[in-house]
């Protein structure tokens, strides 16, 4: 069972295991510098945590921007993902973020622009290099 809590960046327990997936995936799996992986906007930023079967096993975090709301750091452990967790994660967040009627919008790694595409974001421009990895900016399109 897929269960997705949002999380308080103060609770040190939840957000120690938010970073420590966020290291697996990103520091470890992706060789990510961990320098460009940890910011100056966790503190401002709303964090969840996901849970499969009481295990945690995702994360993803959004905030406020001068463009609209960035959601960010979504990383599913390798042994979870091609599940529905990652969608899951993306409905809840789009959930909590779309009652706020702002531009929506993300930097996704070239292998998960399906998982948004799935999700109602389009791409915009060209690929860009963010952290050595390429990414497409993707903006959510509302349904009428």
């Amino acid at each position: 069972m897929i269960r997705i809590s949002k999380i308080d960046f103060h609770n040190k327990a939840e957000i120690d295991i938010a970073f420590a997936i966020r290291h697996k995936v990103f520091v470890e799996e992706q060789t990510v510098d961990p320098a460009l992986e940890y910011d100056h906007h966790e503190s401002i930023s709303q964090h969840y945590l996901v849970y499969n079967n009481d295990i945690p096993c995702g994360t993803a975090r959004w905030r406020i921007t001068p463009k609209g709301i960035k959601l960010e750091r979504f990383a599913i452990l390798h042994e979870y993902r091609n599940q529905g967790i990652g969608d899951a994660l993306v409905q809840k967040v789009l959930e909590d973020v779309l009652p706020l009627n702002q531009t929506i919008y993300l930097h996704s790694q070239l292998r998960a622009c399906n998982l948004y595409r799935r999700n109602g974001f389009m791409e915009e421009g060209d690929i860009f290099v963010e952290a050595g990895i390429e990414h497409y900016k993707m903006t959510f399109r509302r349904s009428t």
